[in-house]
């Protein structure tokens, strides 16, 4: 059974870090591409980051680069989203998504993603 699992949300204040992470299974990791995506209430969904699985390649928001880092580990079969200087306007669901293949087109980051998470809230308040 295909499943992707976040964890690592929760409420931190203004210029804080969290680390989110996204454990995957049913699947071989190193064959998919993962996506991170978030949410706020009355917002409409946002890609945030991407990681391909071909060769690595990331991508970035306009809103989150130079302040998030994607990674992935195949051994751990799991990806990270690692959120440093973190702002109000981080706050929201967020959840990790996959396909074999994905390529993770900064125009369509949904494109290929097959299997979704259920999603982990981060909460960014002083």
């Amino acid at each position: 059974q295909v499943q992707l699992v976040e964890s690592g949300g929760g409420l931190v204040q203004p210029g804080g870090s969290l680390r989110l992470s996204c454990v995957a299974s049913g699947f071989p990791l190193d064959y998919f591409g993962i996506g991170w995506f978030r949410q706020a209430p009355g917002k409409e969904d946002e890609g945030v980051s991407c990681i391909s699985a071909s060769d690595g390649r990331t991508y970035y928001s306009d809103s989150v680069k130079g302040r998030f880092t994607i990674s992935r580990d195949n051994a751990k079969n799991t990806v990270y989203l690692q959120m440093n200087s973190l702002k109000p306007e981080d706050t929201g669901n967020y959840y990790c998504a996959g396909g074999r293949g994905a390529p993770c087109d900064p125009s369509r980051m949904a494109n290929g993603m097959d299997y979704w998470g259920k999603g982990t809230l981060v909460t960014v308040s002083s």
